[in-house]
């Protein structure tokens, strides 16, 4: 991947708002209703048969993760910058308004950001060169964000993936049905009250009473061991459950989804260090190629591992599932966050934060490897 880097966005760094504060170690319980949540009472429920009067009292007294709060949306980089997809076919731009031709965008994945809108028609590209509005289609980016962790994830829990708001089971394993009166709905962050598996080796998560949902329609947070000589900031990158989880020492502070690399750009495992950061940067590569591409002010920058990064993305809104080019894509919310809890606000320091990028199952296959 070739990096072009841009110009430091002075108002850009000025909208960054402090971190979130370290979390302890230890965490209080919580409390409601004089219930303390704990999800393992259901665990030993795995039938879809009668539920205990204990894990009925739990399920309804914390019918959602209780632990974790959303973050705020970028709501000035939502909302001031103007996205625009171009191609894939050649697009050419021009020098003004109507005016002569300047140049060609090549043929490829190609995204713009807009900078002045004002003349009918026409649209002026970052760069001061413009092109016609009906060769660009506008984007919209994703609005969803990931949580802040308030008890160091002593439970896991995991958000929904599903697209079509299908119905869940009423048993592990079990056909959708209406009867439970419940569907899932995308990214809705769920408990995990217990755990079952198919014959076919997938794992079946009860999320509300006896309402059963198959792995593959969800994402799984969980903690992980802190890897060997990593301390203070770092994040966890799950290949197979396409999520990001950010750690202080060995808490939990922070989750969200993410999106990697497709198969045939594969994000590379291994632990690595953020050895560069922008608050925007332009990504482009595989000139000439079917692959090709080239993004304008992707936002959120942290190279870790050569030209590949975190990063915000405009460009589509299917996170939990593999996407990119080999970088590991996060919402334009999430991807401020990680990167100004790297700089803990200060966009004027040095940063190494540790990047662990693993796979906690094998993706595209059964849990059994058939």
């Amino acid at each position: 991947m070739r990096r072009i880097v841009l110009l430091f966005l002075l108002v850009l760094a000025l909208s960054i708002a402090l971190p979130a504060s370290a979390q302890d170690a230890e965490a209080t319980p919580i409390v409601v209703d004089g219930v303390t949540y704990d999800p393992t009472v259901c665990a030993e429920f795995t039938d879809g048969g009668e539920l205990s009067d204990a894990c009925q009292q739990m399920i309804a007294t914390y019918p959602t993760p209780p632990e974790i709060t959303p973050i705020e949306q970028d709501r000035f980089t939502l909302t001031t910058y103007s996205f625009w997809r171009v191609g894939p076919e050649p697009t050419p731009t021009f020098d003004a308004p109507d005016g002569s031709p300047a140049a060609e965008i090549p043929q490829g994945f190609n995204f713009i950001r807009a900078v002045d809108l004002s003349v009918d028609g026409w649209i002026q590209i970052e760069g001061g060169r413009w092109i016609r509005e009906s060769d660009a289609r506008w984007s919209q980016p994703s609005y969803f964000t990931g949580v802040t962790i308030s008890d160091g994830l002593e439970y896991p829990f995991a958000f929904v993936l599903d697209l079509s708001r299908i119905y869940v089971s009423a048993y592990p394993g079990g056909p959708r049905s209406q009867d439970t009166g419940r569907w899932i709905k995308r990214y809705e962050p769920v408990n995990i009250f217990a755990t079952a598996t198919d014959a076919d080796g997938w794992h079946w998560y009860m999320i509300g009473p006896n309402q059963w949902v198959e792995q593959r329609f969800v994402a799984k947070i969980q903690k992980i061991e802190r890897p060997e000589g990593v301390s203070g900031r770092w994040v966890a990158v799950d290949l197979y459950e396409q999520t990001l989880v950010a750690y202080e020492d060995d808490t939990p502070v922070y989750a969200t989804l993410i999106s990697s690399g497709l198969s045939t750009h594969e994000t590379p495992e291994g632990l690595f260090n953020v050895w560069a950061s922008l608050p925007a940067d332009g990504m482009s590569g595989a000139t000439g190629a079917p692959s090709a591409y080239a993004l304008q002010s992707v936002p959120w920058v942290m190279y870790f591992n050569g030209g590949i990064s975190l990063h915000g993305t405009y460009w589509h809104d299917l996170f939990g599932y593999r996407q990119s080019h080999g970088c590991v894509n996060l919402t334009i919310s999430d991807a401020k966050w990680v990167y100004n809890w790297f700089h803990d606000g200060d966009l004027t320091n040095e940063i190494d934060n540790p990047v662990y990028v693993y796979s906690s199952g094998e993706y595209g296959v059964t849990a059994t490897g058939i």
